[in-house]
């Protein structure tokens, strides 16, 4: 009877709302072992954190990352420092792993450095997808390799040796003396001159550490340092801008050969101008967007990143999980004055 008096003072809406709060709280979505989903659709929460932030390379890749996105209905992020450094990178990636993001996609500076704050990452049972440049294997899931690394550092050096007849002193303008991608090109490019170019001789790495200014200066400096100088190679797309500009500077453009890795856009004009004859980058825009695809398959469960899965990463089709866990974007395509107007990234 008192509870009829209950109900009849505070009326029917009581009653609506306590079998509401009863449903809810036995409503609770999992994912097995009672883990609320946090991994589909609209909450895959995935970041990027590249060596670099507002690089031309790294917003394209970041670009082809957020089209993943809108294909999965995900969320899209990129934080990371505003110079390339590995140590810069690890209050990002702390910061993050308290957050509990879904996943990191990173492209390490240093694959040693940054490896204890991914490992800590991945404790917290945060999926970790290395692009552009390896970490540590032991701490990420799956490295998405623009193209084979061996194939790259071959042919840079047989694109400037088209440009020099194979003969003459030549010098290599880096990144960052300890990018992992950078140097593991440069050690194939050292194999290639010693076995096909006799005539060519190495004579400086010098590193610009991704810098603008600094490769400017170091291409000046090398300039002065061998004023026989024949050819550069600069496989990063802020060096080899940096030394475009640095070469016309001194009227030495299309006197020293100049090849590397860049974007269409960027080097247009100086394809255009004889400066640089031609070079070769894979496409930023599908490294990202590849990069994402497989870190919200990871988050998902639908991938485990085990070496002989095979997936469908959207409009890119199909790939392979290859040894060491790495996915192979695709071979490198050469730009020079024929065919650089038919691309815009």
């Amino acid at each position: 009877m008192a509870v009829k008096k209950l109900f009849q003072t505070l009326g029917p809406g009581f009653l609506v709302f306590v079998l509401l709060l009863l449903a809810a709280c036995g409503s609770t979505t999992s994912t097995g072992g009672g883990t609320p989903t946090s991994g589909t659709g609209s909450n895959l929460n995935i970041v990027f954190v590249p060596k670099q932030v507002n690089n031309p390379y790294f917003d394209t890749a970041a670009s082809g990352g957020q089209q993943a996105a809108k294909d999965l209905s995900g969320q899209f992020k990129q934080v990371g420092p505003s110079s390339a450094n590995a140590a810069a990178q690890v209050p990002f990636i702390t910061s993050l792993t308290q957050q509990h993001v879904g996943a990191i996609v990173i492209s390490g500076d240093d694959p040693n450095a940054v490896a204890p704050s991914l490992k800590q990452a991945m404790a917290q049972g945060i999926k970790v997808v290395s692009y552009d440049a390896d970490v540590a294997p032991d701490a990420r899931n799956v490295f998405i390799n623009q193209a084979d690394s061996e194939q790259i550092g071959r042919s840079e050096v047989d694109l400037l040796a088209q440009q020099i007849n194979g003969t003459g002193q030549i010098a290599i303008l880096s990144a960052a003396s300890t990018a992992a991608n950078q140097n593991t090109w440069i050690g194939f490019m050292r194999q290639e001159l010693a076995a096909k170019y006799p005539n060519m001789q190495l004579v400086k790495v010098a590193y610009g550490n991704d810098d603008d200014q600094t490769s400017f200066n170091q291409t000046l400096a090398l300039l002065q340092q061998y004023p026989n100088l024949k050819g550069i190679i600069s496989p990063t797309t802020v060096g080899i801008a940096a030394a475009a500009r640095a070469l016309e500077s001194v009227h030495k453009g299309g006197q020293v050969a100049l090849t590397g890795l860049g974007t269409p856009n960027q080097l247009r004009q100086y394809v255009k101008d004889g400066t640089i004859k031609g070079f070769e980058l894979w496409d930023p825009g599908h490294l990202g967007y590849l990069a994402y695809y497989v870190a919200a398959l990871l988050v998902e469960g639908k991938i485990k990143g085990t070496v002989g899965e095979t997936f469908t990463a959207g409009k890119l089709g199909m790939f392979t999980i290859a040894a060491n866990n790495v996915v192979l974007l695709g071979p490198p395509t050469v730009f020079n004055s024929a065919n650089i107007d038919q691309f815009n990234f």
